[in-house]
């Protein structure tokens, strides 16, 4: 009896233990002492300055920050797969380069903290400076495009819980199940990195449908008034909400560990506290404001808190549109504006209670230390002028992408399309921006690239169910890293740069005289070496027809009036360095397929417009950049105005490869004697997924993009004399599935950037 009591006894201890551990570690859960210990801080502000106490006392403190996903090539972000080592080694690289903070978004798997701990604690050990951290929590994006307002609990109680989550994980104090936190990683947290967290950014880049549709349905809600933070009386309903959330982290981290951090807001130009011209407003339906003015901090809160914006020189520019729309007549400004909901859209900016922009912006704004017309340096000045807290761009930077998606009209500095030496030069110019306008610090964005994101005006073209598994040069959102993760083990299989060593007999596909054609491939392109003796870039032209599809495509080109013996759906054409392009056969252009409305100015699906399946006309390649374009084309075109696009299929010419002096990483043909090497990305070629050798399917079939399979494609070579067929030669193709390869490495860029930081 007596033992049976015992062990009773002791299962009840058990449970009594693990329904205490599991309250503790994965609930939350304390219990309060009584203990009124005040909180202490190792960051505040000052006026517009952050300051940071190091063990000397507080002085001021420029955040010099990159920030980091969570991906690498072959999975998707929240696979969380990247290892200890290679976050320990990546720390050090981010502080040789002169960075001293790092921001994720939201919590990570436990590995990031335990290398975090550990890269810290030997640094601290060695008497260096650590890594500082500026962690954020994640909103993810059903909660925001779904029906939800930011009151629902779904949206506003989730935020609440995911931050006070992310406060015990810093501390050591938490246990995750993937799934448990929204967007998160899972682990057993145990290390305590605290120390090193200087701050939190809460929150997302909101979309303004959210922002507008919380504010209209939720008008009646009370400002929100907190211990550590309220909302002014003249706060949005969203604003007040954000209130919320910030005074209950504080309140849970002072409560629980009796410490204090800098707290902010995450936000974008969409949701700034402007409001702009009315064309302006209509232009880029800018109709959401997220004031942090109006989210204030009580006596309470030592630690303080500051403006987050992720602010890039190319989107969206605000400022630009203005300048364009003041060079316009009345007449012309009437005309571009002559729709229906102009006059009730300028009524409501009227009664619209948000700053005026112009109120706040002058005109010495815009000429930066270069002296050029500078508009990204004029919005951070504003910005900056405007807020009485310190004003910290959590983002910006460029991508080494060969795709482009936004253009920065006066500096060039680019959504793509831009060389890693470009990228280095474009982050300082806008470093120095970001210093001038007057702000308190920045993180570029971001660390490394990541295979599996998306881009707006190709992810119409590619399967976005498999993105991870290949490298879409097409996509410039892959390429913000300064780290690029290039396919192959070791190396690439190829490299152009005018040099045949990775070249063997094997790869030759076809020969028409003593012309050959040889062909191999990675994750990222399909190459190419043409061979000829005594072949000359500058005087001959090489015709490479290209078969992929046996849905469509032509033996017959009628621009250079070429026959082909297969039914080609691209053609090649080398024509020089600077006058060398791919051309699409008319049925098969993707961008027809999606944006003929507003590129060309009809449906491409009426039967009329249908391009005949063995159309003979071969069109360039372009990729769309601007589908509304009343700003960048005169009033009295509008009626006959094309969407902005960008000739993508034009080559460029350079050496590739990254061992050379001069090379180019956007480079796409290179010639050496008699011979030239060229390097397509698989997204030209309409692959929606060359892991598994999926192209597009017919357009006109489908009714837009869907996909099929193919295991081999044609390819032949000619210089176009003789008006016989040109010959070609079948190549197999092999998909590599979800096995990618690849190999790290530290793109131009993040040298130039560590030559700057080291000297400025």
């Amino acid at each position: 009896m007596a033992m049976k009591k015992f062990i009773i006894a002791v299962m009840a201890i058990v449970l009594l233990y693990l329904t205490a551990n599991m309250a503790y570690y994965e609930f939350g859960v304390y219990i309060s002492f009584g203990n009124e210990q005040p909180p202490t801080t190792f960051t505040k502000t000052d006026g517009k300055t952050i300051m940071i106490d190091r063990g000397e006392g507080f002085e001021p403190f420029e955040i010099r920050g990159v920030n980091m996903g969570s991906g690498e090539p072959g999975e998707w972000s929240t696979d969380y797969a990247i290892d200890y080592d290679t976050y320990y080694r990546w720390f050090g690289l981010m502080q040789e380069m002169g960075a001293n903070t790092l921001r994720v978004y939201s919590v990570q798997e436990d590995t990031f903290y335990n290398a975090f701990y550990a890269y810290n604690t030997d640094r601290t050990a060695e008497g260096k400076e650590p890594l500082w951290l500026l962690h954020g929590v994640w909103v993810n994006d059903y909660t925001q495009f779904s029906h939800l307002d930011m009151y629902t609990d779904e949206f506003l109680e989730t935020l609440i819980r995911d931050s006070k989550t992310m406060v015990d994980v810093i501390h050591g104090q938490r246990n995750l199940n993937l799934g448990r936190l929204a967007s998160s990683g899972s682990g057993s947290y145990r290390k305590d990195i605290s120390p090193w967290v200087i701050g939190y950014i809460l929150g997302v880049e909101w979309e303004p449908e959210t922002v507008i549709y919380t504010d209209q349905i939720r008008a009646d809600e009370p400002c929100y008034k907190g211990k550590y933070m309220y909302a002014a009386d003249d706060a949005t309903p969203f604003e007040s909400a954000l209130a919320r959330v910030g005074d209950e982290t504080i309140a849970y981290e002072t409560n629980r560990y009796h410490v204090q951090r800098l707290t902010a807001f995450s936000n974008w130009p969409t949701t700034d506290p402007f409001k702009y011209s009315t064309a302006v407003t209509a232009f880029w339906n800018k109709l959401a404001a997220v004031n942090v003015e109006h989210i204030c901090a009580t006596e309470e809160f030592i630690a303080g808190t500051f403006a987050s914006y992720h602010v890039y020189p190319y989107y969206p520019d605000y400022f630009e549109s203005a300048t364009k729309e003041s060079e316009l007549t009345p007449q012309q400004l009437h005309e571009m504006n002559s729709f229906s909901g102009f006059l009730k859209l300028d009524w409501r900016l009227k009664q619209w209670d948000v700053p005026a922009v112009t109120d706040y912006s002058q005109a010495e704004d815009y000429t930066d230390r270069q002296g050029r017309f500078n508009t990204y340096l004029a919005y951070l000045t504003t910005l900056n002028r405007y807020h009485t807290l310190p004003v910290v761009i959590t983002e910006f930077g460029v991508s080494t992408g060969r795709g482009i998606a936004q253009i920065d009209e006066n500096t060039g500095r680019n959504q793509g399309h831009m060389s890693e030496k470009e990228q280095g030069k474009a982050i300082i110019e806008c470093y120095e921006d970001i210093k001038d306008a007057g702000c308190a610090g920045c993180c570029v964005f971001s660390w490394q690239d990541e295979w599996f994101k998306r881009t707006w005006n190709t992810m119409h073209a590619v399967d976005l169910r498999r993105t991870p598994y290949w490298s879409d040069y097409q996509t410039n959102e892959q390429y913000f890293g300064l780290v690029s993760f290039d396919p192959g083990a070791d190396q690439s299989v190829c490299y152009v740069d005018g040099d045949m060593a990775e070249w063997e007999e094997a790869d030759v596909v076809c020969r028409n005289g003593e012309t050959s054609l040889s062909m191999k491939y990675d994750e990222r392109f399909v190459y190419f070496l043409v061979e000829k003796p005594g072949f000359d870039l500058t005087k001959d032209t090489v015709f490479i027809p290209i078969d992929t599809t046996p849905k469509s495509g032509s033996n017959y080109c009628e621009n250079y009036k070429l026959q082909f013996d297969c039914d080609a759906d691209f053609l090649l054409v080398l024509n020089g360095k600077e006058n060398s392009r791919l051309l699409v056969q008319e049925r098969y252009e993707a961008l027809r397929s999606t944006y003929a409305l507003p590129v060309y100015g009809f449906n491409t699906y009426v039967k009329s417009n249908v391009p005949d399946v063995d159309s003979p006309l071969f069109r360039p390649i372009d990729m769309i950049l601007k589908v509304d374009s009343r700003f960048y084309v005169s009033a009295k075109d509008q009626d006959n105005a094309a969407a902005m696009c960008f000739e993508t299929g034009k080559l460029k010419y350079g050496n590739a490869n990254p061992e050379s002096a001069d090379f180019d990483s956007l480079a796409d043909f290179c010639a050496g004697n008699g011979y030239v090497e060229i390097k397509l990305p698989w997204q030209l070629l309409n692959f929606s997924d060359p892991s598994r050798m999926s192209i597009h399917d017919d357009y006109y079939v489908q009714y837009g993009i869907d996909y099929i399979s193919i295991n081999a494609l044609e390819v032949g070579i000619s210089e176009g004399a003789g008006g016989s067929r040109i010959p070609s030669g079948t190549v197999a193709l092999t998909g590599w599935g979800n096995h990618v390869t690849y190999h790290e490495r530290l793109k131009n860029s993040y040298y130039i950037l560590k030559e700057y930081w080291a000297t400025h």
